[in-house]
């Protein structure tokens, strides 16, 4: 129930606490006899150290006499919001961090929801940190993740699952960890405890890939190293205090689903498995559901469709005669992109791929 979630925000707070109190003459000790709050907390309050409840706003404002809009009452304007340096926390298949430099600079340049129907590793949403946003993907793993990175208890639970991993780790146990899938209770296991699997399984796994076989069990094999780091501090804990201090609601739904509350000015970025070049392998199994020329045809359809309700629509996909024909009309930008995740070194190199607006 925690209502600040800005270190500048807690500071305008703690100090309005103080010149309230001390302009009444009240000490820290009287004040704490009269709330029941402990001293060091009404002091940790006032020097903006920790988020105060609404109760606990509630019993100063009764104590000091003073109303709830009093004690709010400092100038907003000059609150900046926290930079968060996040970034994905696994690799994914068809990951965007390596074209973020091409993707950035053909953005809106004002909207209002961020929505990514297929969110996989997240590149563009965590280099945008938006403060409201519907992120989805049809993986159920990776969304267990980022569930528990937005809820404290869960959250803690992973980190604590993810560091006994860590501690574990052999070629023996990786294989034990990856077979926990095929078994029958698996998906009424806690969400933490899927989570942390999928996050050492993809630091554990060779090349880092997320993939799985047509009965949707994890198959990559152990990538063979010694020592395996899942746990990024610094980077958890950042995601974890975006995650509960933004309007972010996470979904495991249909893309087309996952966009029906946008309306005029928001902004949908689409980053659907990529049609196939035909002599190329089908890069497409995230889920053990494919995405062929019928999903594309009808992602093509509700792209149309946010377009005439004036959302901002990107897309991304291989440059395909496909993909061409699907969106005549748009803006189709042509870009390099090297194919960094391959099992063959021969998969790897650059492909050409289309970033397609409506703006």
């Amino acid at each position: 129930s925690n209502i600040f979630g800005d270190m500048m925000l807690l500071e305008l707070f703690g100090n309005r606490l103080r010149s309230i109190r001390e302009s009444m003459g009240i000490s820290q000790i009287r004040l704490s006899e009269q709330t029941g709050i402990v001293r060091e907390q009404i002091s940790r309050i006032e020097n903006g150290q920790i988020n105060p409840t609404l109760e606990t706003i509630s019993k100063l404002s009764f104590a000091l006499e003073t109303p709830l809009s009093d004690l709010f009452n400092f100038p907003l304007e000059n609150i900046k919001y926290r930079e968060y340096k996040i970034k994905p926390f696994v690799k994914w298949a068809g990951g965007k961090t390596q074209i973020l430099d091409k993707i950035k600079p053909l953005l809106p340049e004002k909207f209002n929801t961020y929505y990514e129907p297929f969110l996989g590793g997240g590149a563009l949403f965590f280099s945008l940190v938006p403060h409201k946003a519907v992120i989805n993907d049809s993986n159920d793993e990776l969304i267990s993740a980022f569930k528990c990175f937005q809820d404290s208890n869960d959250y803690t639970l992973m980190i604590e699952e993810i560091l006994k991993h860590e501690n574990n780790h052999s070629e023996t146990y990786y294989y034990q960890v990856r077979e926990m899938d095929r078994t029958e209770n698996f998906l009424s296991l806690p969400i933490y405890i899927r989570a942390a699997r999928m996050i050492y399984l993809n630091k554990a796994c060779f090349n880092g890939l997320y993939r799985v076989n047509s009965k949707g069990y994890f198959n990559v094999p152990s990538g063979k190293k010694e020592v395996v780091k899942a746990y990024n501090q610094d980077l958890f804990n950042d995601l974890h205090e975006y995650l509960i201090n933004s309007d972010i609601s996470i979904l495991q739904t249909d893309f087309e689903k996952a966009v029906q509350t946008a309306k005029t000015d928001d902004f949908v970025y689409f980053d659907p498995p990529y049609d196939t070049f035909d002599e190329q392998s089908n890069f497409t199994t995230y889920t053990k559901d494919n995405f062929g020329k019928d999903e594309q045809k009808r992602l093509a359809e509700v792209y149309r469709n946010l377009d005439k309700k004036g959302v901002f629509v990107m897309l991304s996909n291989h440059n395909t005669p496909f993909i061409q024909e699907l969106y005549k009309g748009f803006n189709i930008q042509v870009i390099e992109a090297r194919r960094a995740i391959n099992s063959k070194g021969s998969g790897r190199g650059s492909v050409e791929e289309v970033i397609i607006t409506n703006y």
